[in-house]
């Protein structure tokens, strides 16, 4: 073992910097070039089937088979314009990762010639074996097969030669498999909730986004060296060893100079990145030794979880080539910090308002203060279940040890956030919210009077714990 860490060392001193070449020198010329967007779509369809398509994404109208097939004729032709030889249903099982079974366009027609066809029916559902994947129990050996079906809201993709064609995926009785169906409930939930709050105080809001923006984090490690520790290459994480002998101690590396092969990998993933429109902004060191981050703008959640994958994915796939490995592992190494995945959320109007950004005059925030006392109240009543949802032995490893954030979850609402009124309360009801506020003092209770929003228990303003 000892031999092969000083070989593993000696071809780390060899490496250097790959070559990348960006494109062009303008990002929009190349950006979103591999995704099946609106643009696209009105370039390669029929009106009607354009219209089709927007009508399915933004109102949920079902699409019919005619147009089905003018949709999938347009997006084969828009795909081989990008030399691709076969398509997929794309989809997110039960395994934290991505699954998808390429098929060529070949077929054969009725003079018994070989043809390129791509139906509607084959774009907008296929039945994959579902019988290996991760199920839960919940299906006889009988009804193994599952079905997928094509998600109209996430546009179709290509990655080298394949089309990409994201889908939810269930089983024969309709159960999900998958995390994209449970996601997509969600989000419709939320909207319907949501939507039914603003229109109280705006009719003309009749649809509520759930935007979000993720944050990786990731480790990088040489090759060579990654190949000398199995415990790496089985689970991702060390399993024994000596420590580092420099760690996090001088604060040194977050916010450091990107060494250069490091930058060469990230720009070429930038540039992948950009093709497929996923709109990757922020890269820099994180706090870890070979620790790094990269972000991107915020998008609908829907879109930013499906381009989550695919960075990974992307990850992987180029950090070989410029012969890395990736750690995406919560903790791969003990005593320094490990990997987070930060998601930023918010609600957006479909009038463009942010319904978490308050203005400059609290008594005219109205809107924000009825979401954020929702929200507050949401996570309160909830809390069990959110710990719960993110309650891996990964995430036990990562957080309360070395990490930001600690293992509770906390809200800390601002002077922005709080709405004071007692100049313009009747002196009776002052008293009233003064004697409620004493006696929370002595029970230590929290509570929300009518004219604050502010936490009223023995110290003002402290954060909002929901972790006890």
């Amino acid at each position: 073992m000892s031999k092969m860490r000083f070989f593993a060392l000696q071809e780390l001193a060899n490496r250097r910097p790959l070559e990348v070449i960006t494109p062009s020198n303008k990002l929009s010329d190349y950006y979103g070039s591999h995704v099946f967007d609106r643009k696209k779509m009105q370039e390669y369809l029929p009106k009607e089937a354009y219209k089709a398509v927007t009508d399915a994404i933004e109102k949920g109208t079902p699409i019919s088979r005619e147009m089905a097939d003018l949709i999938a004729n347009g997006m084969k032709s828009w795909a081989k314009s990008l030399n691709v030889t076969h398509y997929t249903h794309w989809f997110q099982p039960l395994t934290d990762g991505t699954a998808e079974k390429h098929d060529g366009f070949i077929e054969f027609g009725e003079d018994g010639d070989v043809i390129e066809r791509f139906s509607g029916k084959l774009l907008i559902q296929q039945e994959p074996d579902a019988s290996s994947f991760p199920n839960g129990g919940i299906r006889n050996t009988f009804e193994a097969r599952g079905y997928t079906a094509w998600d109209v809201s996430s546009p179709a993709f290509v990655v080298e030669t394949t089309l990409c064609i994201p889908t939810i995926f269930i089983s024969y009785t309709g159960e999900a498999l998958d995390y994209k169906t449970p996601l997509l409930k969600a989000l419709a939930a939320v909207d319907k909730a949501a939507t039914d709050v603003c229109q109280l105080f705006d009719k003309n809001i009749t649809r509520v986004y759930t935007n979000l923006g993720w944050e990786q984090e990731y480790f990088l490690v040489d090759s060579a060296l990654y190949n000398a520790r199995p415990d790496l290459c089985l689970t991702g994480r060390t399993l024994m060893g000596h420590s580092s002998a420099k760690d996090q101690q001088l604060e040194d590396h977050y916010f450091g100079s990107i060494p250069p092969r490091v930058t060469a990998f990230m720009k070429e993933l930038e540039i992948e990145c950009h093709k497929l429109g996923i709109p990757v902004k922020t890269r820099h060191n994180e706090v870890a030794p070979n620790q790094f981050e990269l972000a991107p703008i915020f998008e609908n959640a829907n879109l930013a979880n499906d381009h989550n994958q695919l960075v990974m994915d992307l990850m992987k796939r180029i950090a070989r080539k410029h012969n890395f490995a990736v750690l995406l592992h919560e903790k791969p190494y003990s005593g320094v910090n490990g990997s987070g995945k930060h998601n930023n959320w918010s609600l957006c109007t479909d009038t463009g308002i942010n319904l978490f950004a308050p203005g400059k005059n609290p008594k005219g925030n109205m809107l924000f203060l009825t979401f954020l006392v929702n929200v507050l109240m949401m996570v309160y009543k909830n809390q069990d279940l959110l710990r719960a949802s993110i309650a891996s032995a990964g995430n036990s490893y990562r957080l309360g040890a070395n990490e930001a954030p600690p293992c509770h979850i906390v809200h800390i609402p601002g002077k922005a956030a709080i709405l004071h009124s007692r100049r313009d309360s009747p002196p009776g009801e002052q008293q009233q919210n003064d004697r409620r506020r004493k006696d929370n003092s002595e029970t230590g209770h929290r509570t929300y009077s009518r004219n604050s929003i502010r936490y009223d228990g023995p110290q003002p303003n402290v954060p909002l714990c929901l972790h006890r």
